[in-house]
C-alpha cells in the first residue's frame, strides 16, 4: 500500500488492542441501547403474533445484554457511556424504512424480519470480535460473558429464520 493510501488516524486513535477492544465496546452498548428504542416500534407494526413475541423477547434479552455489558465495563474500570454507532444508526434507520414503504400485513413483516436479521448479523460479528479480542488480552471473565451474548444473538437469528420459512414469507408470496 502506498504511503498517498494511507488513512491518517486522529489523535484519539486506538494505539493498542486493549483501547480498541474498549472502544469496540463503546460502540456496541451504544448499539445495543439504539436497538432497545427501536425494537418497540418493529414489534407494534408487526401482525404475526408469532413474530411480535419474537421482538418482545428480544427487547428483554437486549435488556440483559446491556446489563452485561454494562458488567463489563465495571470489571474494565472504564465508563459505560456509548459511542455513537453508525453501522446501528443506518440499520434502524433502513428498518424504519421497510416500516414506510410496506403496507401492515405479510409482506411488512417479512421486511421486519429482514431489519432485525441485518441487525443480527451485526451483532454476530461484532461480538464475535469482541470474544477473539477479549480472550487475546486474557480477559477470560470478559470473554464469556461476551460469548453468552453471541450465543443469544446467533439464537435470535435462528428464530428470525425460522418465523420467515414456517410461514411468513410464504404468506408474503401469495400476496404477489
Amino acid at each position: 500500500m502506498k504511503k498517498s493510501e494511507m488513512t491518517k488516524a486522529k489523535p484519539s486513535a486506538a494505539e493498542g488492542l486493549k483501547e480498541l477492544f474498549v472502544d469496540e465496546l463503546k460502540d456496541i452498548v451504544y448499539a445495543e441501547r439504539a436497538l432497545l428504542k427501536a425494537l418497540p416500534k418493529m414489534a407494534k407494526n408487526a401482525s404475526e403474533p408469532k413474530l411480535v413475541e419474537a421482538i418482545e423477547e428480544h427487547i428483554k434479552v437486549t435488556e440483559g445484554q446491556v446489563s452485561r455489558l454494562e458488567r463489563i465495563f465495571e470489571i474494565l474500570g472504564e465508563s459505560s457511556r456509548g459511542v455513537k454507532c453508525e453501522a446501528m444508526e443506518g440499520l434502524i434507520k433502513e428498518g424504519e424504512s421497510i416500516l414506510e414503504e410496506t403496507e401492515a400485513g405479510p409482506v411488512r413483516d417479512a421486511g421486519i424480519i429482514s431489519a432485525c436479521q441485518k441487525v443480527e448479523h451485526y451483532e454476530i460479528a461484532s461480538y464475535g470480535t469482541l470474544v477473539a479480542f477479549a480472550r487475546t488480552l486474557g480477559e477470560d471473565e470478559i470473554a464469556s460473558l461476551l460469548a453468552e451474548t453471541l450465543a443469544e444473538e446467533k439464537d435470535a437469528d435462528k428464530q428470525l429464520t425460522e418465523s420467515a420459512y414456517n410461514s411468513i414469507n410464504f404468506d408474503a408470496a401469495e400476496e404477489d
